[in-house]
């Protein structure tokens, strides 16, 4: 059969498209060549935790040979059949220096589609790393704080880096985050966290060491999803928690009260990275929706998954006791501030009180942040980083002993001694007789000691102080820091 011109020419354009589509399906089914990637946490300006093995990690072509160059110190490993890789590089002491890190790659033999490639992370600084988590006020920013304007102008400390991490809740854990450490300025503190910043400044001034701050935070979220899975398994009373992690546990994308869920996208990518402790400030959510049952356990698990995930023993937790606000269920917040108290149980966790540093009971979002930062870093001062003398809280409820119609209380943290903040007789003082009647009590300080009573209860048999969402006490140490509250019938 003889084709005619235009026929030829449909069947040569058949011909080469068939070439091309079997072309391009034999590339297509190739491993792809891929340059050596780091995860953001491993960036330009990030701070380095001393005194800790420093892990580097990230991706590759599969088997491709990487070396990390940190300062003096140099290491080569391969990448795994997936392409991730990961090697560990000595323990480094903090300065003032900066350093430079070189990652290069190398391809296998026999990997003729891969090149070399090269990564250099600049400005590096060695010294002490903590992250800070919870809903929003801990994620409330610089800005927006007490002072806020002049807290920023006054912002410029190089030797601070500072690395936020975006809102996001996925039911797979994650192994990067979309985001970048930066200098500490008047251009980049706004944002980030003032509880934590706060803090790191207070030890950046104390320790005289460089600070590397993690923010990641989400305000209006539950304890729940920064909780992860095998935290929930390990206890059998968050049993039915664990199984609600695990229905959506193949999902990319869930909502933010996914138990789990903001572990998986905002925690769980950071736990290779050696931190020196962690500060939390959360609680307000799970009392407004009702779901402070088994908020002591729901602590532990979080606290032991977190420190389980990255394997540096029981690092300092150090978490904040909610402020006085009345838009809670009644008697809500000091059910919570019982169960925060008892968390001090948990080894080697701190808690600062912030119950007089709000003027307005109206606004669950107290300004002065400069306090709660300020008296998380004397927990960290004193028994992280050795600073004895340092007195880390006000008085915390010891014990009672009824003498006759007066009941006599000690306490812990009572420092230099007992004092009234403002001069003016103690408040918020309660005590009840054997038909559990409470009522306002005279409260005066005796020595170390607090007598309390009421010429309306000749028997008494409990107290309770700050029991109400709106207190706000007088009752402090010489050091100026508020009592707890507590009631002893829970003793």
């Amino acid at each position: 059969m003889k084709l005619s011109r235009t026929n030829k020419e449909n069947m040569k354009q058949m011909i080469q498209n068939t070439t091309l589509f079997f072309c391009s399906l034999i590339l297509t089914t190739l491993p792809a060549a891929a340059e050596v990637k780091l995860p953001s946490i491993i960036g330009d300006n990030m701070a380095i935790q001393q005194g800790c093995p420093v892990k580097v990690w990230g991706w590759a072509s599969p088997e491709e040979s990487v070396t990390v160059t940190l300062g003096s110190k140099s290491k080569t490993t391969a990448a795994d059949k997936g392409g991730k890789w990961m090697l560990v590089l000595p323990a480094m002491k903090a300065g003032p220096q900066t350093y430079t890190m070189k990652i290069t790659s190398k391809p296998k033999a026999g990997q003729e589609d891969s090149k070399p490639s090269a990564i250099t992370v600049t400005n590096i600084i060695v010294g002490e790393v903590w992250i800070g988590s919870g809903q929003s006020n801990m994620e409330w920013p610089v800005k927006s704080s007490k002072d806020g304007g002049a807290e920023i102008t006054t912002a410029a400390y190089p030797q601070i880096r500072l690395y936020v991490v975006p809102k996001k809740a996925t039911g797979k854990p994650q192994d990067d985050i979309n985001a970048r450490w930066v200098e500490c300025s008047p251009a980049t503190v706004g944002d980030s966290s003032a509880v934590l910043y706060f803090f790191g400044r207070t030890l950046h001034k104390e320790l005289k060491v460089p600070m590397g701050l993690i923010t990641s935070a989400w305000g209006g979220t539950l304890i729940e999803p920064w909780t992860p899975l095998a935290a929930f398994e390990a206890d059998a009373k968050l049993a039915a928690v664990a199984e609600e992690a695990r229905k959506v546990s193949s999902q990319d994308n869930v909502s933010n009260k996914t138990p789990a869920g903001m572990y998986n996208a905002m925690i769980n990518a950071l736990t290779p990275y050696a931190i020196r402790g962690a500060l939390w400030y959360q609680g307000e959510s799970n009392i407004i929706e009702q779901n402070n049952n088994l908020y002591f356990e729901k602590m532990s698990a979080l606290i032991g998954g977190w420190r389980k995930a990255w394997g540096l023993g029981d690092f300092p937790f150090l978490y904040v006791q909610l402020a006085p606000f009345q838009g809670y269920k009644p008697e809500g917040l000091p059910q919570m501030w019982e169960i925060q108290t008892k968390c001090l149980s948990i080894p080697n966790t701190g808690m600062a009180i912030t119950s007089d540093i709000t003027d307005n009971v109206g606004d669950i979002h107290p300004r002065n942040k400069q306090d709660v930062g300020a008296r998380l870093a004397l927990w960290a001062l004193a028994k992280t980083y050795g600073k004895s003398k340092t007195v880390v809280s006000g008085p915390l409820f010891k014990a009672k002993q009824v003498k006759g119609d007066k009941i006599v209380l000690t306490f812990d943290h009572v420092g230099g001694g007992l004092i009234s903040r403002d001069g003016k007789p103690l408040t918020s003082f309660s005590i009840a007789g054997e038909d559990n009647n409470f009522v306002d009590a005279k409260a005066e300080i005796v020595g170390n000691t607090v007598v309390v009573s009421s010429d309306k209860v000749l028997k008494p048999v409990a107290v309770r102080f700050a029991w109400s969402n709106v207190a706000i006490p007088n009752l402090c140490n010489k050091e100026g820091l508020p009592a707890g509250a507590f009631r002893t019938e829970a003793r």
